[in-house]
Parts: C-alpha cells; structure tokens; sequence
C-alpha cells in the first residue's frame, strides 16, 4: 500500500500564501506580458516585491535584479512567469536560497499527457520536496491573498478586484479561469479572503489548500471548484478537518460525464473518477455539493453570513405578493422544509398591522399596502425573526424601485443585525442589480438568492451540515485475517468464481447464504433431495456461466426428489443447446430461501475512492427501479441502518400496511459483513455482487446469488494480501 502523504498546514504554506516578500521572475516592462501583469496586480501589496529580470534594474517602480541570488533577502515567495524551458532552472536556484514557495504559471507538464511532460515534472517536485520548497502549479494562474493584497496571478487588473477590503470566502480551484469566474463577484458587492489556484498539483492539492484554509483565522467558508482527484481520502481529511473548525466546504465537481472526465485528464492531469464514488464521499466527509456553478456564490455567502447554524427548525416565508409567497413554499417543501405555523405572537403583531384582506400565515402576504407605511414591513419582519420556530426568514423580493427595494432592504440590514435567525431574500425580478441588490450582497447579514429553489435548498443543506454533530476522522478498523485473499490464494485454477465458491467465500462474512449440495447428476441429486426438505433450487455450475436463467440453468420450487431429477435432466439437455462450450461442473441443489422484500450489495473498486458499496432494491428490481445508491464501505452498523433508511425499500422494511417489521439489524449486519468483504477484495476482485439478498423473516437476510469476478493475476496478488496480515 502506498503511503499516503500528510494534510500540509498552515505553517507549511504560510510563506507562500501569506507572504512578506515576493520575487518575479520573469519580471518585464512589456504589456500584456504575464510579468508585467503579475506586477500590475501587486501594486497595493502591503509587502515587498521585487522584479527578476536580466538587464533591467527596475520596472514598474520595482527593484529589479539579474537573478534571486542578487536579492538583498530572501524571498518567501517566487512567482515563475518565464517559459517551461527555463523553470527547472529557477526552482535549483530558489530551493538552494530556502525560498518558502513557488507558483509556476507555465503549462506543458502533465497536462500534455506525454511522458516528457510528466518527466519534467516530476524533477520540479523532485528539486522542490528535498528543499521544503512547496509548489503551486505548474499550469497554475496564481493565488490571492486579498487581506495583504497579494494577488500573485497574471490576469489582467486582478488586484483592483480586492481594492475594496477583504472577505472569509475563500476558493480553491482547479480550474483557473473558473475561479477567476468567481473572484469577479466584487463588481456586484461580494467579497473574498484567499483565492488558491491548484494547477497540475504536483506538489499541492485540493485537499493540502482545504487544510491550509481550515487553519486560517481569515476564512469562514471553503469553496472548492473540482475536476478530479489522485487521493480522495485525502481530500475527504481535509473537509472533515474543516468541519471541525467550523468551516462548510461547498463542493462543485465538474467533469462528471465520459467526454469531459477525458477532458478533465488533458487540462489538470487528474482522474475524474466515478460521479457516484465522488458523490458518496462528499455525503460522508461532510462536504457540501452543489449542482450548478451557478449557485456557488449564493451557496456560500449565506453560510459564510450564518455561521452559528440554524435557531429553529422551520423556515418563515414573509411577502408583499401572495404568488410569490406561494412559488417559495413551493420550493420549500421540494427541499424537505417544514414551514411551521406562526406562533401566536408574531400572528397577534401581524394581525395589528395587516389589512384584513393580508394573510397573517406562512406564507404570510402583507400586500401592496406595506408600500403605503414602509415601517409596517420592518415590524413584521422583526416579528417573523424572532419566531421561535423559525431557523430562517426568506422575503421574496418581486419588484424593484429606489423607493421601495432600496428602503426594504436597508431595513433588512438592520433586522438582520439584531437577530440570530437567519435571513434571506429572493430576488424575483429581471433588474438583476436594480437597487439594493449590491448592498443586500455586500452586506454582512442579509443573503441574497436569485432562484426560490436555490434559496430553500440552500436553506436545507445549511441546517443539514450544521445538525451534523461528528466531525472526527473515522477510526482504523482492526484488520484480521483477509479471508477473501486466504480462499482466492487457495484456488487451484484460474477465471471466474462459481456461484458456490463465491458464497463459500461470502459466508466467512457472517452474511447467511442457502444450505447447499453440490452434485454431478440426476440421480445423485434426487439423493440428497429428501435430506435438505422442500422446496429445493437447483442451479448448473459452471466458471462460464455468469446468468445461469438466460439459458436455463435455474429451476425453483421443486417439491419432491423426482422434480429435482426431471428438472437437472432437463437442465442439461437445455445447456447441451444454449451454453455448448461452457464448462459444466455439476448442479447445485439449495435450500430456497423464503419470502421476502429482495436487495441488492454490489461493489465498485473505484481508481480515487478505492472499494464502495452499491446498496439498493434488488432482484427483478434492479433494471426497473434503478435506485442503487453509491457508499464508501459502511464498517459501522449506525451507518448501514442510516443507508437502509434511504432506501426505496425502507417503508416496505419498516413493515407496510400493517404487516411487521423485517430485520433491519441483520440486513444491516449483512451489508457490514459485505463491507468487509468489498475492502478484503480490493486489487483482488474486478466484480463483486450479491444479487438478490432476500430479507426473509424464518432466517432474515439470504444471499440468493453471490457473483465474484477475480481481477486479471489475482492469484499473486492474493497470496500477497493472505500473508501481510
């Protein structure tokens, strides 16, 4: 197993982001150069900077010199803005002075997909790692710190975007146009703290930028733009560190479909990986992820404005237009929000104010008459927010005028800085930045959404991260004998498993599977008939037959020795028709598993994730319902049942139409048995399956069927996994 490399910290990249001193190499008085812009973009830097460059001695009013080695200090960071030819150069030089960090903005590495890129690069992580020299890049556009304005990037007139003073919103982005997408929220009020760009990540990641920010007493929220990940565990510590700072880590995951995941291979040099494992990791690390791009911002802003979580459990909707109250309930409910009734005092302030034909409710519709008495708005609102009941006001917002949204929302401000509830408002109109909009978004309270619908879910994710209460790494599991590795090195010939030694292997588990014979004609099977009781199963056995059904090599129900006898007589003339090359290793007389709801425990062995689980309804099901959800390994039993809730099967378990209860613990204990037995087959296992598990009440959980697909030169490898434990 490859050792996984620590979470860097804020001490490791204190230097680079947060430095006192800058070098530009590559520094140039010609415009448009990234030099020249790099320079341009540090003129407010509170720090020092200086210019490298071989003939000038200074540009843009920066001491300019040949070489780092001509600096009168030592820089903490250097910014590489010369071409790949010349990098490997530099990083000698900077790594020989005990520089603290280098971002390289030049491309040609990893990302080209040819071994020569790759090669070079590895030599800078090389000459970097030996020296503690920590590297941003390379392909990389550059970092921002917009406290000490250090905008170390060379997009054009990126330092007058943090002109205007600091945030506790900070990116990290694989992509950097698309993080630069976002830092132009200032033009609109928004406002950031750090903005870390990963390049190729030869050296610094996603996760390494998530634990520096985790440590940062600057920031509040985390986004993170991603296209994929070499080491998702890794990434999976750093949001649960996050989580324990306080700080949500909102998640936008691109490349999540075949064309742009080989896309996403040749920009970053990342593997985009299964949408599902990613998914699943997020659920269980805690990270927040969001859909679209567009709903970032908003996303983050009002978790960034709300940090302490919510103060009740429902949502108030609070309008001037009753279908505009009525579309947000709407997407309230959508989300799962409860919209409680008011409690008697905020109906008994609104009763007061309200005319009699306003609806004193929630949603509460105070009407055009609010326009008439602005102060009635403020004193709803006010009573709205100190609703117990409610974690969150929203105020949808239809139409805008300086007379009437200017004054809402200076009054907005003002309510919000005197209450804990949360509050938004839902820009519902077309003047996207009609007045009060910019200082709605700017403002340290009040959220502005432009969608009802990204406003509750909003809403929802928020109260949901904030209700999750364990943000501790999960413990080692203790590792005994790896029983799957033991029987699979244990095998005397190659390909695939049969059914039955697949469930020879899946029993060791603890996951109950039918009492089985295992014999080589007809006759023999009517033997044993009488000695396993009826009904009986009998099943063809063969490495080549995967589908036994497809060409007949199932039969059920058989209630007497004579019907097992006709039924393998029949088997194997059918087989002799349908599967003539197929190995036929004998028949397989079961026990049939009683009645019962039937699931399915599938695994992936994901190239990011490593082993996941697939839980969902199984049997016929599988193709028609198509509701299989993507798990890391569920080790825990509160997890398994926590999975088993989500299921479409849960209400059928739980015991529908007065019908008891089935045994949720056992299917639980089975899908962490199964667990087990997913991780014990990784790097040994291409395929695994149990399908149907049949939840029946005489002997709770069966597996029916149990597949098990060794990977290409298993039989090495699990003579390797048998001994290292």
């Amino acid at each position: 197993m490859t050792q996984r490399r620590p979470l860097y910290g804020r001490e490791d990249l204190r230097r680079l982001i947060e430095p006192k001193t800058i070098a530009v190499v590559g520094a140039s008085p010609t415009p448009g150069s990234f030099g020249r812009r790099t320079l341009e973009n540090l003129a407010d830097f509170a720090g020092t900077v200086y210019g490298i460059h071989p003939t000038h001695t200074e540009i843009l009013g920066r001491q300019t010199v040949p070489s780092l080695r001509d600096l009168p200090e030592t820089p903490d960071c250097v910014i590489i803005a010369v071409g790949q030819h010349l990098v490997e150069q530099v990083i000698h030089e900077a790594a020989e002075l005990g520089v603290g960090g280098a971002i390289v903005y030049a491309s040609g590495y990893r990302e080209t997909g040819a071994a020569d890129g790759e090669e070079a690069q590895q030599r800078l992580l090389s000459v970097a790692g030996d020296a503690g020299l920590r590297l941003a890049g390379p392909n990389c556009i550059g970092l921002i710190n917009a406290h000490s304005k250090a905008a170390m990037n060379f997009m054009t007139d990126c330092g007058s975007l943090i002109e205007n003073g600091a945030g506790s919103i900070s990116v990290v982005s694989q992509s950097g146009a698309l993080g630069y997408a976002l830092l132009q929220g200032p033009h609109r009020g928004l406002t950031f703290s750090k903005f870390l760009a990963c390049g190729n990540s030869v050296d610094i990641d996603v996760a390494d930028y998530v634990s520096f920010l985790a440590d940062d007493p600057d920031t509040s929220t985390i986004i993170c733009l991603m296209e994929g990940l070499t080491d998702g565990h890794r990434f999976m510590d750093a949001v649960r560190k996050a989580g324990r700072a306080g700080k949500p880590v909102i998640v936008y995951k691109a490349a999540n479909g075949e064309a742009s995941s080989k896309a996403a291979l040749s920009h970053t040099g990342t593997l985009a990986g299964s949408a599902e494992a990613y998914r699943a990791a997020f659920r269980a690390s805690g990270a927040v992820l969001v859909e679209d791009f567009e709903a970032l911002m908003e996303v983050a802003s009002f978790f960034a404005k709300n940090p302490s979580g919510p103060t009740g459990a429902g949502v108030g909707i609070m309008a001037t237009s009753g279908g505009a109250g009525v579309i947000c309930a709407d997407k309230a409910e959508e989300s799962g929000l409860p919209l409680p009734p008011l409690s008697t005092a905020t109906a008994a302030v609104l009763g007061e104010v309200l005319p009699g034909f306003g609806s004193p409710a929630n949603p509460a519709d105070l009407t055009a008459e609010v326009l008439k008495d602005i102060s009635t708005f403020k004193t709803s609102l006010r009573a709205f927010c100190d609703d117990p009941a409610f974690g969150a006001v929203v105020v949808p917002l239809t139409f805008v005028h300086d007379a009437t949204t200017g004054v809402r929302a200076r009054y907005l401000a003002e309510v919000a800085e005197e209450t804990e509830t949360a509050l938004a408002a839902v820009w519902m109109n077309e003047w996207l930045e009609g007045p009060g909009s910019r200082d709605l978004e700017g403002g340290d309270r009040v959220s502005l959404f432009r969608s009802p619908a990204r406003c509750m879910w909003t809403i929802r994710a928020w109260m949901d991260w904030h209700a999750r209460d364990d943000w501790s790494d999960p413990a080692p599991q203790a590792r005994g004998a790896n029983l799957a590795a033991e029987a699979l090195a244990a095998r005397t010939h190659s390909g695939a498993l049969t059914e039955s030694e697949a469930k020879e292997i899946v029993a060791r588990y603890g996951i109950t599977v039918p009492v089985e014979r295992i014999v080589g004609t007809a006759a023999d099977a009517a033997s044993v008939a009488d000695d396993l009781g009826y009904p009986l199963v009998v099943k063809v056995v063969s490495p080549d037959i995967l589908h036994k059904s497809e060409v007949g090599g199932v039969r059920v129900g058989l209630r007497s020795a004579e019907a097992v006898r006709e039924a393998v007589e029949t088997m194997s003339a059918r087989l002799a028709q349908e599967a003539p090359g197929a190995r036929i290793e004998g028949f397989s007389v079961q026990q049939m598993a009683g009645e019962g709801p039937e699931v399915l425990l599938g695994a992936r062995f994901d190239a990011v994730f490593g082993p996941l689980v697939l839980l969902g309804s199984g049997g016929t099901w599988v193709e028609i319902l198509k509701d299989a959800k993507v798990y890391l390994p569920l080790t825990e039993r509160a997890d398994a049942l926590a999975a088993i809730e989500e299921m479409t099967l849960a209400k059928v378990l739980a015991g529908a139409r007065g019908e008891a209860a089935y045994d949720t613990d056992a299917l639980a204990d089975a899908i962490v048995g199964f667990s087990r037995l997913v991780t014990d087959l990784d790097g040994l296992a291409a395929d695994t399956e149990l399908n149907p598990v049949r939840i029946t009440r005489e002997r709770g959980p069966v597996a029916v069927d149990a597949l098990i697909v060794p990977a290409d030169g298993v039989h090495e490898r699990a003579l390797a996994a048998a001994g290292a434990r």
